[in-house]
């Protein structure tokens, strides 16, 4: 169920990337600081990147991400890499160590690859409610109507309107 989850909301990236051009999708937007759409994307893409390279070793450090331009001004690229992340998403769980240099002190605490696979999903949708910030301002973009709305909030929605 988590590996379709995420196929389901890196596919709603993917619509969304058929329906930009390379220049709306590194236009600045004023309501997200000017970020850009393809900033957020490339930070959703480079998480789950990093997770998937640090698989075989088991030491995971989301801070050591290559920050690739490339992926936040060319859509038919990125669309590419998430594909790529898609076809790559390991079904076994594993153990993994979570590291981060905190106050110049390497810090690693226990996870697993599942959780983080888990962390990404919600991670993808809290980014995901930011990119709707910027598309929401164009009128020939669609996106399903719970883009970047976390999975347990439609459920309470569903709840409350019976």
């Amino acid at each position: 169920m988590l590996l379709k989850s995420i196929r389901q909301s890196l596919d709603e990236l993917i619509s969304l990337l058929e329906q930009l051009s390379d220049q709306e999708y590194s236009k600045s937007c004023e309501a997200l600081s000017n970020a850009t759409i393809g900033e957020h994307i490339r930070h959703i893409i480079e998480m789950f990147q990093c997770l998937e390279n640090s698989y075989d070793s088991g030491i995971l450090n989301y801070d050591s991400r290559e920050r690739n331009k490339q992926i936040q001004t060319e859509t038919e690229f990125a669309k590419q890499l998430i594909l790529k992340i898609e076809f790559g998403l390991k079904s076994e769980n594993k153990t993994i160590y979570l590291e981060q240099i905190i106050d110049g002190l390497t810090m690693r605490i226990q996870s697993n690859y599942y959780r983080e696979l888990l962390y990404n999903l919600e991670h993808c949708v809290h980014h995901k409610a930011l990119i709707k910030v910027a598309v929401l301002q164009s009128e020939n973009i669609l996106i399903n109507e719970n883009f970047g709305i976390a999975r347990s909030t439609v459920e309470y929605r569903k709840r409350c309107a019976q």
